[in-house]
């Protein structure tokens, strides 16, 4: 063998160590992370099985799960736990049956923190057995802080990055409403803020601390409530009013209203467009993002009751607003049997 050759094999070898080195710690870290995605997995396909069990349970016997979790066993909570029962059950087989389930555990948390208003308004009930109740509440927090660990690390492997997008506010809402009234009418009441409440279900108060800035306080769920101070930051007189969350408010959140005469003078049509994040970081946005619809349901009826209450004075209700359960169409008249 030449001097040469002998030279080129001692410079091979070193590179040969070093790839088979290199190789061996992807092998380490492959193994790694598939260890962590089968528990991820097994952990997924664990709360997929609880989801289906707790379902059927919750349909075929709701009269045992509501003496169980500390309710009232009537007909009202027997309808209430079928419908949560449905839920677990489509939700447990949306788990167990998709290769991607995060979206279905999200979806879990969702139901969780829907399972969680209703126990929070048991708990102030007299029908109602306070420490079943609190047994059930708790053991549902344990399970909702299982099922958004899980979904947060299934998601984290599906897109590569969990929080992608994250400053982006989750929920963009955008709705409109003709209003029997001139664009200035409309402007004017809806430019003193402190009228917002009037027609906004979710807002408790709004009042102005000078300088174009307003303080918020909104209801939540579970009767919690979120503060923060907003400012305007743009307006045009009788055509649009646009308002944003200060700096470091716990709920960023910003709008805009338009002022437009509507066609054939039949009034003012206004669209009002909504852009928030809710509190709670990415696991807050995921969860908002599944209901979606439900924001915009209420926006859309927050106009409508903007439209009553420019055109009549007041917020019309029905009997069935108004009314608990089965009631009359109308009272009876008695004056027929006179």
């Amino acid at each position: 063998m030449t001097t040469e050759a002998m030279g080129e094999t001692r410079t091979n070898a070193p590179r040969i160590r070093q790839g088979n080195g290199v190789s061996r710690r992807s092998s380490h870290d492959s193994d790694r992370e598939v260890e962590h995605e089968t528990a991820d997995e097994r952990l997924a396909n664990a709360l997929g099985w609880f989801s289906i069990g707790l379902g059927v349970a919750e349909v075929a016997a709701p009269g045992a799960v509501a003496r169980l979790i500390g309710v009232q066993d009537d007909a009202r909570n027997h309808a209430i736990l079928r419908t949560m029962g449905v839920r677990e059950i489509a939700a447990g087989v949306g788990i167990l049956t998709q290769p991607r389930p995060a979206g279905w555990l999200w979806a879990r948390v969702a139901g969780d923190v829907m399972d969680l208003a209703l126990l929070g308004t048991a708990m102030t009930s007299d029908d109602a057995n306070r420490p079943r109740v609190a047994a059930a509440t708790a053991a549902v927090l344990g399970v909702t802080a299982l099922d958004i660990v899980n979904a947060n690390r299934l998601a984290s492997r599906a897109d590569g990055a969990l929080g992608r997008g994250a400053k982006d506010p989750a929920i963009r809402l955008k709705t409109a409403v003709t209003v029997e009234a001139t664009p200035a009418q409309v402007y004017q009441f809806w430019r003193d803020f402190q009228n917002l409440p009037r027609f906004m279900s979710h807002l408790e108060s709004v009042r102005m601390i000078g300088g174009g800035r307003s303080h918020w306080t909104a209801k939540g769920p579970l009767g919690l409530t979120a503060e923060w101070d907003a400012e305007i930051v743009d307006e045009q007189p009788d055509s649009l009013i646009a308002w944003r969350s200060l700096e470091g408010s716990e709920v960023h959140n910003e709008g805009t209203v338009r002022f437009e005469r509507a066609p054939g003078d039949r009034g003012t049509y206004i669209t009002l467009s909504m852009h928030y994040s809710p509190p709670g970081g990415v696991i807050g946005e995921k969860i908002a993002s599944l209901f979606k619809e439900v924001p915009k349901v209420q926006m859309q009826n927050d106009l409508r009751r903007l439209k009553q209450v420019i055109e009549t004075g007041e917020v019309v209700q029905s009997d069935a607003s108004i009314h608990r359960g089965p009631h009359p169409a109308r009272p009876a008249d008695h004056t027929d049997h006179q």
